[in-house]
């Protein structure tokens, strides 16, 4: 099913719908502040299975993310964090940001099996925040096109149904997307790593 949003006023009716789906264990394909993405309920690991495989992607390998609507959440699912990083991530979010963190026992070890990790984003994004705030619990995600694919190909809504419509729920309709990546902050270590530069402004960072 194709549902038509606006960012600006979603339609409550349809977010309805949304929550049901996602609270069901359904997969959705959603917009955020970078690319389309798959999300399902984390807390769902048929889902989450069901993502990997449309993805085609190894769980022992992928890194999913987890969505959170704010930073109010942050110390459930991540171990205790620096001072410093955490003044970095309140500058950066909401925006095209993925911060990596060491995973508290809160994540599911399906999504860490190999390093107990965890990405979080918080997109700039109304639709996206306003999805987790109603599942009241994170979202997992993963952006649509995998690293070997034209992401100017997947910014069209119309075509991403074409080709996802018989393998997920729902999709959100939002209009044409951006074609970059959220860059990636690896602040699990000793020092912050930068692992992906995508569209975020690097100079928030330092």
């Amino acid at each position: 099913m194709l549902l038509k949003l606006y960012e600006d006023n979603p339609d409550p009716r349809l977010l309805k719908q949304l929550n049901e789906c996602l609270l069901d264990g359904g997969v959705i394909i959603y917009p955020t502040d970078t690319l389309y993405a798959f999300g399902c309920n984390m807390f769902k690991p048929k889902a989450i299975e069901r993502i990997a495989r449309i993805r085609n992607v190894d769980m022992d390998k992928h890194n999913f993310t987890i969505i959170f609507h704010d930073l109010s959440h942050l110390a459930d699912f991540a171990k205790p964090i620096d001072n410093r990083y955490f003044k970095i991530i309140k500058r950066c979010l909401p925006g095209p940001f993925t911060f990596i963190f060491e995973a508290n026992n809160h994540v599911p070890k399906q999504l860490h099996r190999k390093k107990k990790q965890v990405g979080i984003r918080i997109p700039d994004n109304a639709i996206a925040r306003q999805l987790v705030i109603d599942l009241q619990n994170p979202m997992l995600s993963t952006s649509i096109p995998s690293d070997d694919v034209d992401h100017e190909n997947f910014t069209d809504p119309a075509l991403i149904y074409d080709q996802y419509r018989d393998k997920i729920d729902m999709m959100v309709d939002a209009g044409f997307s951006g074609s970059e990546w959220s860059t990636i902050v690896d602040f699990s270590g000793d020092d912050l790593q930068i692992v992906r530069e995508g569209k975020g402004d690097l100079s928030l960072i330092y």
